[in-house]
């Protein structure tokens, strides 16, 4: 259900080659071939062999320094073959080899320790990213009257992971739901977003009305970010059909009913969570079948040559149909093609659908206990 920062075996290094360490490498075997074919063309005094030092630099830049050592080493034997072959070795053919030689050396220590900083970004994202499963808990596929799913696509601008999050409970005052964007990235944003969630897990069985809700989590917030720190929230609740919304300086909503997609626009707009948004509600009635999609920022600012992702064209062909994990796979897939894989920020995606009124009232637990009695 989560879908975060990835990694491949050659950004520690280890490994096969990956496009760009292969012509990299590539780059340095052809300026050693082109070193022998001017010295072989050209035996007068005139020695090429120093040009011989760029190869394992080239190879530095890209690959492991067991590869540019290698690649050094071919490149000092060149140096010394060429040297040695000559009537009388002159100490210009030795400067030369020593040259190469020290560039050897020094590009393998370069190399050593590019990767090694690699390796650790590596591991500090690897550690980012396990905080940010544990604060974002897969979404259980039933929540009281709803089928829901949830998505996190993080971007590949960049390594750091973002403060997106949301959750679904089934509360004694209906299902609820939350949706936010934390300003800015990396672990701080990390920790305000467990913040919220933590906090909203704990006040949506405790405050009957959303408003409250956002008072509390309002003040959460304010207590632990700087004076340009802030969430923007949407907030949701399904009581018997009953569609209630509020809204803290976050995208809307979309409401996919029949073929058709319907922003649910806040009445009046309202400052994030951080700056005491006043807020007021919207209410929607339900129709069984009825969608709704949660999302973040990042999928507004999905673009294309300038050109921004047409969610509101495309909602209804991708999520309307088949299941709600389906549909956000759906989502996903064209969100990546119309980006060509390059995302500018992450985003998170909630879609639930409204089956119709239960008969009995079931007993109300979290979404993520819903996911581990499954599991």
């Amino acid at each position: 259900m989560l879908s975060l920062v990835r990694t491949h075996p050659s950004q520690s290094g280890r490994g096969p080659l990956n496009p760009g360490s292969r012509a990299g490498l590539g780059a340095a075997v052809v300026l050693l071939a082109f070193v022998c074919v001017l010295e072989l063309a050209d035996r007068s005094t005139v020695r090429f062999v120093p040009l011989a030092a760029a190869a394992p630099l080239l190879a530095a830049a890209v690959t492991s320094w067991r590869v540019v050592l290698g690649v050094g080493a071919a490149a000092t034997v060149v140096g010394a073959v060429f040297a040695l072959t000559e009537p009388t070795m002159s100490v210009v053919a030795a400067v030369g080899v020593t040259t190469v030689a020290v560039a050897t050396v020094l590009s393998g220590v370069v190399a050593a320790i590019r990767q090694r900083q690699a390796e650790q970004l590596v591991e500090l994202s690897k550690l980012a990213t396990v905080a940010q499963q544990a604060v974002l808990r897969p979404l259980g596929p039933q929540v009281g009257t709803l089928a829901v799913a949830g998505r996190y696509i993080s971007s590949t601008a960049t390594a750091e992971i973002g403060g997106d999050l949301y959750e679904a409970i089934d509360t004694p005052y209906g299902v609820r739901m939350i949706i936010g964007d934390v300003r800015g990235k990396g672990l701080d944003a990390v920790r305000l977003a467990s913040i919220v969630l933590g906090s909203y897990r704990h006040v949506a069985f405790e405050r009957a009305d959303l408003r409250a809700i956002v008072a509390d989590l309002d003040r959460a917030v304010a207590r632990n970010v700087g004076d340009e720190d802030f969430v923007t929230a949407a907030l949701v609740e399904e009581r018997g059909g009953t569609l209630t919304i509020v809204n803290c300086g976050h995208p809307p909503p979309l409401l996919l009913r029949r073929g058709k997609v319907i922003p649910l626009e806040p009445p009046a707009p309202a400052p994030p969570l951080g700056f005491m948004p006043v807020v007021r509600t919207r209410v929607e009635r339900l129709e069984p079948g009825d969608r709704l999609l949660l999302f973040t920022d990042g999928l507004g600012e999905a673009r294309r040559d300038g050109e921004f992702f047409p969610t509101a064209d495309r909602a209804w062909r991708l999520l309307g149909h088949g299941t709600v994990g389906d549909g956000l796979a759906s989502l996903e897939a064209a969100l990546v093609e119309w980006v060509h894989g390059q995302l500018d920020d992450d985003i998170a995606l909630v879609l639930m659908e409204y089956a119709g009124p239960r008969s009995t009232r079931a007993v109300a637990v979290p979404s993520w206990e819903v996911g581990a009695a499954e599991a």
